[in-house]
């Protein structure tokens, strides 16, 4: 059964229940003690604008537990933040090229995908040193999309081409290995976005966005190697585009919907949508797990192509929102180990 939650900004609600209490009701409870308890989570859902400077194409928030901050970037604003959840101040670095992701980085420091080359950002020293670039793989007019480090420190990165046209497959995914070379896995993508691994680390989950599904790879930990793609799950068409993507506790997918103003909870292994949430900015890019022991959902969002009358609608484009409530919790990120 799929749910439909449309929620204001309005009366925070926490659920206090733990994780573990929550799947010791699923195991014992009869079928009528779900159903009511499913509609008391689903009524303490609540969606916040709490970063409310716009960006562009906010992307690839990145929750940083030891500081309480959520890191992210505004690709088209050719910026790196960070925005501080206790004192609500952001920081931000300006990017030379259009930066499509940013991860922590093990030594301290963040790594970012600008243009068509990975990056070191020194936050302390404000600046950005090159490390690699993958100019002599790439077609022309292209740059770095999404990206997110595996269970085993590779930063994994995608392309897309510039001009985002559906007939276009001029994009590739790679990974930035911890001695700084690059691996291409395959091309012939149309535009490269969310990524993760499932809680045994044993599937990837990848999504182009103009395919408009999910789909899954085998996983190799030791290599990093792909094999066996297939789709998971295919979207509908009210859905708009899949985007940015994470994993929760429970092995099911959220995936941001650009164009939908929604984000969606996957069951991967049934290729069933369980839930929608849907929030006040139409172009919905990505989202990550953060705050108190991962339980709450930061969703960024873009206004990038909007014109007057839709920002008047949509005053909130381009803003981050928080959605607590939820009833699952979300994984610490990995750091990019080299």
């Amino acid at each position: 059964m799929s749910t439909v939650v449309t929620v204001t900004s309005h009366s925070i609600y926490r659920r206090k229940e733990t994780l573990q209490s929550w799947k010791l009701f699923a195991r014992t409870a009869t079928r009528e003690e779900k159903r009511i308890k499913f509609k008391k989570v689903m009524s303490s859902i609540k969606v916040e604008c709490v970063i409310k400077e716009q960006n562009e194409v906010g992307e690839s928030p990145v929750w940083e537990e030891k500081d309480s901050t959520l890191l992210y970037v505004d690709i088209m604003g050719k910026r790196v933040s960070r925005w501080n959840s206790l004192t609500n101040q952001i920081d931000s670095i300006a990017t030379e090229k259009l930066v499509g992701s940013v991860v922590p980085r093990q030594a301290g420091g963040y790594v970012i995908a600008e243009g068509t080359r990975f990056a070191f950002v020194d936050w302390v020293k404000r600046s950005v040193t090159p490390v690699a670039n993958v100019d002599d793989r790439e077609k022309p007019n292209t740059r770095f999309n999404d990206g997110k480090v595996d269970p085993a420190g590779r930063l994994f990165a995608g392309t897309m081409g510039l001009d985002m046209k559906p007939d276009v497959t001029d994009g590739a995914l790679y990974t930035l290995l911890p001695d700084h070379s690059v691996v291409q896995h395959f091309d012939q993508v149309h535009l490269s976005n969310g990524l993760d691994w499932s809680l045994d680390h044993r599937i990837f989950y990848y999504i182009d966005s103009l395919a408009f599904m999910v789909e899954a790879f085998d996983y190799d930990i030791q290599t990093g190697g792909l094999s066996n793609r297939r789709m998971v799950y295919n979207m509908e068409k009210d859905e708009g585009i899949p985007d940015g993507m994470c994993i929760d506790t429970e092995g099911k997918l959220w995936v941001a919907c650009y164009n939908a103003g929604r984000v969606l909870r996957i069951d991967p292994q049934t290729g069933k949508r369980l839930q929608t949430v849907k929030l006040p900015a139409e172009k919905t890019t990505s989202c990550c797990f953060g705050g108190k022991d991962y339980s709450d959902l930061y969703v960024t969002s873009a206004y990038a192509g909007m014109d007057a009358d839709s920002l008047a609608k949509h005053p909130e484009a381009g803003c981050t929102f928080k959605v607590s409530g939820l009833g699952v919790k979300g994984i610490p990120p990995f750091s990019y180990t080299g």
